[in-house]
C-alpha cells in the first residue's frame, strides 16, 4: 500500500514572502482607493459644469431677451411727448451760459463786468415740434444824469434784456425741418456753433459785425447724406425782413442828437413791430438767402467742413437800395486736440449818396489742447492753446487789426477760465482803443 499510493506534495512559502505579498496587496489597494477617490472628484466636478452650463444658457436666454427688449425700445420714440401741448411741461428745459469778466484796455481803467447771462429755454411739444428762445441779460452803468455842460453821466445801473433769438422747429422729414420765427441766420457757422461759452475768448471776430446775426422770417434747411461714409450736404434755405435804415433813406450815414455821424445801415432793427407798435415791414422788399456746406469726416476726430452762404435784399424804406452779403466758411479737426476754423466775409451796400460801399473781414482761428502731450499732469493737460486773427473794415474809412494769443482753463467740461492778450491796431473815424487783456470765467448750464 505504501508503494501504490502518491506522495502528497505540499508547497511552503517563508514569512517573508508572505509579508511582501501583503504589503503589494495593500498598495493595490490604496491606488484603488485613491482611483475610485478621483473618480468622484471627476463626477462632482462634472455635474458643476453641467450646472454652470445650465446658468450660461440661463444668462444668455436673458441677455438675449434683454437685448431684444432693447432693439423693440430703440425702434421706440424717445421718451415720446404727448400729442397735447399743455400736458407736454416735463419737455420744458432751460440751458444757457454765463460769464464775468475781468480786464483793461490801453487808455481805460480796468475792472470787472458782468459780461453776459444767456439763458436759453427749449420747449419740445411733440416729436415733431420744437421750440427754442434765447436771452441776452446783462447789467451795465447807468446813463440817466444830464451834466450841465449837455452831455450825460452815469448814474446807478441798469439791466438789460435782448431776445437773440425765437424760433419754432417742425421736423417735416429726415432730410427737412421747417424753421419760423426770430431765427439765427446761417451766414458763415459762428452764430449757429461758436458763440457764447463755445468761443473759447472773451470777444467775437470784429468781422462779424458787418453781419445780421437774427432775420425774422422763415426757413428751410437739413442735410442730406452723401454714401455711407458719413459724408454730408447741409444746406439752408431762408426769407426774412432783411435789415433796415435808421432814418429811412438810402444815405449811408445819419447824425444823432449829439451831432455825431453814424452809419444808416442797421443790420439787425427790422423785427416786424415799429417803436410805435405798428407791424410792419421797414420796406416793401424781404430778403432771401441760404448756406450750402459739405462736411466730410475722414477718421474719427479728423474732419473738415466747407461752406459759403449769403445773402440779399433791400435795406431803404423806399425798398430802392440793396444789402448784400457773401461768406465763405471752413474748419478742420485733426485728432481730438487740434482745430483750426475761420470765415471770410464781403458785403455790398447801395447808398443815395456816395453809391456802394463794402463793409468786409476775415477771421482765423486755432486751437490745441494740451492733453496731446500725454503727460501725467492734470494741471497741464486741462490747458487748451487758442490763437485768433482777425480785422474788419466798415467801408467808411473805418479799419482794425488784431491778434490775440491766450488759453483755456477746463476746471471741468462746462466750466472755463479763458485768458486772453489781445494786440489791436485800428485807424479811421472813431477808431477802437489800443492794445487790451481779458480774463473771463464762463460757464454753461
Amino acid at each position: 500500500m505504501g508503494i501504490v499510493q502518491s506522495p502528497c506534495a505540499m508547497a511552503v512559502v517563508s514569512d517573508e514572502d508572505f509579508k511582501k505579498l501583503a504589503d503589494l496587496v495593500g498598495q493595490l489597494n490604496a491606488k484603488v482607493q485613491a482611483l475610485e477617490q478621483a473618480h468622484e472628484q471627476d463626477q462632482q466636478t462634472i455635474k458643476q459644469l453641467e450646472r454652470q452650463e445650465g446658468t450660461t444658457k440661463e444668462m444668455a436666454n436673458m441677455t438675449q431677451q434683454k437685448a431684444d427688449a432693447a432693439s423693440q425700445q430703440a425702434r421706440q420714440p424717445v421718451n415720446p411727448a404727448p400729442n397735447i401741448f399743455n400736458a407736454a411741461t416735463h419737455n420744458v428745459m432751460l440751458v444757457g451760459d454765463a460769464e464775468i469778466q475781468y480786464g483793461k484796455t490801453a487808455g481805460q481803467h480796468s475792472s470787472f463786468a458782468l459780461a453776459d447771462i444767456a439763458p436759453i429755454l427749449l420747449i419740445r411739444a411733440n416729436d415733431s415740434i420744437l421750440f427754442e428762445a434765447g436771452f441776452d441779460i446783462r447789467l451795465q452803468n447807468g446813463s440817466s444824469a444830464t451834466l450841465q455842460n449837455g452831455q450825460t453821466g452815469n448814474l446807478g445801473s441798469q439791466t438789460s434784456v435782448d431776445v437773440s433769438f425765437a424760433q419754432l422747429d417742425y421736423l417735416l422729414n429726415d432730410y427737412v425741418t421747417v424753421v419760423a420765427g426770430d431765427m439765427l441766420l446761417p451766414l458763415g457757422t459762428y452764430s449757429e456753433r461758436a458763440a457764447g461759452w463755445l468761443n473759447k475768448m472773451p470777444d467775437d471776430p470784429l468781422a462779424r459785425s458787418v453781419l445780421p446775426g437774427s432775420g425774422v422770417g422763415i426757413q428751410l434747411r437739413g442735410a442730406i447724406p452723401v454714401g455711407d461714409s458719413g459724408k454730408l450736404v447741409n444746406y439752408a434755405v431762408y426769407g426774412v425782413n432783411g435789415p433796415g435804415s435808421v432814418d429811412g433813406t438810402g444815405n449811408s450815414t445819419f447824425k444823432d442828437s449829439m451831432g455825431s455821424i453814424l452809419p444808416n445801415l442797421d443790420l439787425g432793427g427790422n423785427v416786424g413791430i415799429t417803436n410805435s407798435g405798428n407791424n410792419a415791414n421797414l420796406h416793401q422788399n424781404p430778403s432771401g438767402g441760404g448756406r450750402l456746406g459739405f462736411f466730410v469726416p475722414l477718421h474719427p476726430h479728423y474732419d473738415f467742413e466747407l461752406g459759403v452762404s449769403g445773402q440779399t435784399g433791400a435795406w431803404d424804406s423806399a425798398g430802392r437800395r440793396l444789402w448784400s452779403g457773401a461768406i465763405l466758411d471752413a474748419a478742420v479737426h485733426i485728432s481730438p486736440y487740434f482745430e483750426v476754423k475761420g470765415e471770410y466775409i464781403n458785403s455790398w451796400v447801395e447808398t443815395d449818396d456816395i453809391g456802394i460801399y463794402q463793409p468786409h473781414g476775415w477771421w482765423v482761428q486755432a486751437a490745441y489742447k494740451l492733453a496731446a502731450l500725454n503727460l501725467d499732469l492734470p494741471i497741464i493737460s486741462n490747458v487748451e492753446l487758442v490763437s485768433r486773427y482777425d480785422t474788419a473794415a466798415d467801408g467808411l474809412g473805418l479799419k482794425t487789426n488784431r491778434a490775440t494769443a491766450g488759453l483755456v482753463y477746463y476746471f471741468t467740461n462746462t466750466l472755463l477760465f479763458e485768458g486772453d492778450y489781445e494786440w489791436l491796431h485800428s485807424r479811421g473815424p472813431d477808431a477802437l482803443p489800443g492794445n487790451a487783456f481779458l480774463l473771463q470765467l464762463s460757464c454753461g448750464f
